[in-house]
């Protein structure tokens, strides 16, 4: 079996010693070597030729940012950010990942080796899943839209539908081109749960909410679920919903991991088949592994309205695959298709409100 090679970058002389150990305990990854800032990187991708690349952003001389401009544009090596888990080391992930990395892992606040372990097996599950994908050819560029500074204020009425959305790998870019496709009077609530860790949502929302004509923010336990209005999971939170009589909202729990996730699709998903039935849409995006595979099959049988997006348009088609791979994905639809299909959805079934 051939093994995955991967070159780590990190101007930290611990940090290019832990990582390489941590990686090197899996058999099937080979670390070929290491590089200390962006300008010994690139020489050594030429050199090496990785099949992937872990990259620390904050560098002397060549910082990250210029070298995944260099590796994305030259090399075409997928990169895995290693991110300080900071306020700026988050925005810098985030512009990172709108740069074209593949996806991010957070660096533990104590960098010991114990605290290592910590990240271990996502950064090993992450590095596999980025050898294995096509970069660039598996995925479709999609031009993000500008910041909106001047949103104005809007009056967001009881929901007539909600659209529950679960994306992993990928997912920022893809949810961010979502979003902003759809209408500030967007008939719909949305819930959606990213796979991303805790001290990052809080600013992922903030960064949609800036670009998008509807309103986004990190969900909190109570938030009322209102059209035009995304909600989403906290990391290291799961989110259900519930029915009220004085209205609909989202609720929080810290119950324990499902699929080894906090949040989990899954949750999401059965919550909102349970409550929502088929006053519901589901949709399930890029991602690695099966999370929000069976929950959209819940949804399915609860009469919901069930939609995956296509693996040409997908970073990963992980998730997606396993729903539409077990019947439960009614549509498969690109990503440049899916703002239209939900507001399809929604504006459809208000029609047929006011009719009836």
């Amino acid at each position: 079996m051939n093994k995955v090679r991967v070159l780590v970058v990190d101007d930290s002389a611990l940090m290019r010693k832990l990582i390489p150990q941590i990686l090197e305990a899996d058999s099937s990854i080979e670390v070929v070597g290491t590089a200390m800032d962006g300008s010994f990187a690139l020489r050594k991708i030429a050199e090496l030729k990785p099949q992937v690349v872990t990259l620390d952003l904050e560098m002397p001389r060549m910082d990250g940012m210029d070298t995944l401009r260099e590796i994305t544009r030259t090399h075409r090596v997928p990169v895995i950010i290693v991110s300080s888990h900071t306020t700026q080391g988050a925005s810098a992930t985030f512009k990172a990942l709108s740069l074209g990395a593949f996806d991010f892992v957070p660096k533990p606040r104590d960098a010991a080796s114990a605290h290592m372990d910590e990240i271990a097996a996502e950064l090993i599950t992450k590095i596999k899943a980025a050898a294995s994908t096509r970069m660039p050819a598996g995925r479709i560029e999609l031009p993000l839209p500008p910041a909106r500074p001047h949103k104005p204020a809007r009056h967001r009425p009881k929901a007539n539908k909600l659209v529950a959305i679960g994306i992993s790998t990928g997912g920022p870019n893809a949810l961010q081109y979502l979003l902003a496709q759809l209408p500030g009077d967007f008939p719909a609530a949305l819930l959606v749960v990213q796979h991303m860790p805790e001290g990052f949502t809080e600013m992922f929302a903030r960064r949609l909410d800036e670009c998008c004509a509807i309103d986004v923010k990190e969900a909190q336990s109570g938030d009322l679920l209102l059209a035009g209005r995304a909600l989403i999971c906290p990391g290291n939170r799961h989110m259900k919903v519930r029915r009220m009589p004085m209205g609909d909202i989202a609720v929080l729990s810290d119950d324990p991991r499902v699929n080894g996730h906090r949040p989990s699709v899954d949750v999401l998903f059965r919550s909102v088949a349970q409550e929502f039935g088929r006053d519901s849409i589901g949709l399930l995006m890029t991602g690695m592994g099966e999370d929000g595979a069976e929950g959209l099959g819940a949804l399915k049988r609860g009469g919901a309205v069930t939609i995956a997006q296509d693996e040409s348009s997908c970073v990963v088609y992980g998730m997606p695959r396993a729903a539409v791979e077990r019947g439960y994905a009614q549509r498969v639809v690109s990503l440049e298709a899916l703002a239209n299909t939900l507001q399809a959805q929604c504006i459809g079934e208000r029609a047929r409100l006011i009719k009836v």
